[in-house]
């Protein structure tokens, strides 16, 4: 069973060596897309011994994921892991992320804070963001997950094949969902810890989301 772990990074020199460190004991390979970084992201990641590939400029995390998506289809993987590269997830719980589609019971498996493990979510994300962004996920997916916009996922090599990413920045989150229920793929979550170190996507992600995806579904 080859498992490859995809990594978008942009600008992520301070943490990325002790991610990949954590990540090669639970993974096969690991492929680092460097979207456009000003500093020594590459480097790093070469020397860390990643499969590194770059964007000449930064096009957002979708576009990355994109990116290192079809490289691991490409090098013959049976699951992808998509895993950020700022420290926020935990490389342990890799095996639980990637069980469901071994057993043949999931074709996407996406992490959730909310199943039980403890997350210190910003007081704002916890009563604002996350709910109203489970709601808009599931206006536009038609699927009703505790989690929104959870990056740490697992792709079978059948749905990643199936799977295209057309939306370069955070929208790709929902793109995802919605473009596995069309194709009827199997999708369940199982319980991750995320670790912050800083806020991440507020309101005005928020909607820079909903307007990529409006601008998606009517252009």
């Amino acid at each position: 069973m080859k498992v490859i772990a995809v990594v978008p990074a942009y600008n992520e020199s301070i943490r990325l060596a002790g991610v990949l460190q954590d990540l090669r004991r639970f993974v096969s390979e690991i492929i680092v897309v460097d979207d456009g970084s000003s500093d020594c992201t590459a480097v790093i990641a070469e020397q860390s011994g990643a499969i590194v590939l770059q964007h000449l400029v930064n096009r957002g995390q979708g576009a990355a994921l994109e990116t290192g998506t079809q490289a691991a289809l490409e090098r013959g993987a049976d699951v992808i892991v998509h895993f950020d590269a700022d420290g926020q997830f935990c490389a342990e719980e890799i095996p639980a992320m990637i069980a469901p589609i071994i057993k043949g019971t999931a074709d996407v498996v996406r992490g959730s804070r909310f199943l039980g493990k403890r997350s210190e979510l910003p007081v704002l994300k916890r009563r604002l963001i996350m709910p109203v962004g489970r709601m808009i996920e599931e206006l536009f997916t038609g699927v009703a997950l505790t989690d929104a916009h959870n990056g740490f996922r697992a792709l079978s090599a059948v749905a990643a094949g199936r799977l295209h990413v057309t939306l370069d920045r955070m929208a790709h989150n929902t793109e995802i969902i919605r473009e596995a229920r069309r194709q009827d793929l199997r999708i369940v979550e199982v319980p991750v810890t995320i670790k912050y170190h800083e806020f991440g996507q507020g309101v005005g992600g928020g909607f820079t989301i909903v307007r990529d995806l409006l601008m998606q579904r009517w252009i």
